[in-house]
């Protein structure tokens, strides 16, 4: 039977954003051996409880700069008109999860991209509905429509009574959670891996995929695990919705090796130099597709 994972994320947590190539590391690696859950944080309900804690629209640029340094994630550097809650994005992906899994992660990718890499803002329902459009077998439009139905917010908050269930655990001990004067929360992108029997681990807030990995070998060593992609083209091959050229490179890396980011883009250059792949420009980088 495939392992649990239970991701706590928020589309508005620019970690959450920055772990997506170990995250894509780890399902090219187990593939459907880990079966994914998305549990919605929801950090802020209203701007305003980003605009009491100091947050500005320059501050958030320049902390973006900071994580495409660090990551490599593409984002985008124009500052948005405001600083935005992120309750209706994560509704949003919550209702599109409670669709199908395959829905909700695709729901999440697509708000990031527009929260991290565009000037849109996951508190503009015109803005999520155009980022969530293009998503095969979703209807944007009956999504925007129900983001405020009783059962809907009844849903997100037992999503947010989950996650604020940390005090206490290993994520907690870790130094890894938050709480802002209520209870302790998981902090984005937060995994709990449970096997059939229950016994489950957690790697708590923001891990490379080497913390991944060693907690999965002490869960279940027979998990069968697939060696580095060794090019990009065999990357993308395993992910028709495409990856960053970061993600390429993660998917790519050898444990304990430098990551190579650039070495990556050049060779997917190559590549859609010859007519091999299709580049999409996202933010300060791009999106890449066989």
């Amino acid at each position: 039977m495939p392992i649990t994972v239970t991701h706590f994320t928020d589309p508005g947590c620019p970690w959450a954003y920055s772990a997506r190539p170990s995250h894509a590391a780890l399902r090219w690696r187990f593939g459907d051996q880990l079966d994914w859950h998305l549990v919605m944080i929801g950090l802020a309900e209203r701007p305003e409880a980003y605009e009491e804690r100091g947050y500005t629209p320059e501050g958030q640029i320049a902390g973006y700069r900071m994580f495409e340094a660090r990551f490599g994630m593409p984002f985008g550097f124009e500052p948005k008109v405001r600083v935005s809650g992120t309750s209706r994005g994560c509704r949003a992906v919550l209702i599109a999860r409670d669709q199908d899994p395959a829905l909700g992660e695709a729901a999440l990718r697509a708000l990031q991209f527009m929260q991290f890499a565009t000037t849109g803002r996951l508190d503009d329902d015109a803005a999520v509905r155009d980022a969530l459009a293009p998503i095969d077998g979703l209807d944007a439009d009956a999504l925007i429509a129900a983001l405020d139905d009783d059962d809907v917010l009844a849903r997100y908050e037992a999503d947010r009574a989950h996650t604020r269930s940390a005090e206490g655990t290993p994520t907690h001990a870790q130094g890894k959670t938050a709480s802002y004067g209520g209870p302790e929360r998981y902090t984005a992108p937060s995994l709990i891996f449970t096997r059939e029997d229950g016994t489950s681990l957690e790697a708590g807030g923001f891990q490379l995929t080497e913390g991944y990995d060693v907690v999965l070998a002490n869960l279940d060593p027979t998990l069968e695990r697939r060696t580095p992609a060794a090019d990009p083209a065999e990357a993308l091959a395993a992910f028709p919705e495409g990856l960053t050229t970061a993600e390429v490179a993660e998917v790519m890396r050898h444990d304990l090796r430098e990551h190579d980011i650039a070495g990556a883009g050049a060779a997917l250059d190559e590549l859609a130099a010859e007519g091999a792949v299709r580049r999409v420009p996202l933010g300060s980088d791009a999106l890449w597709t066989i």
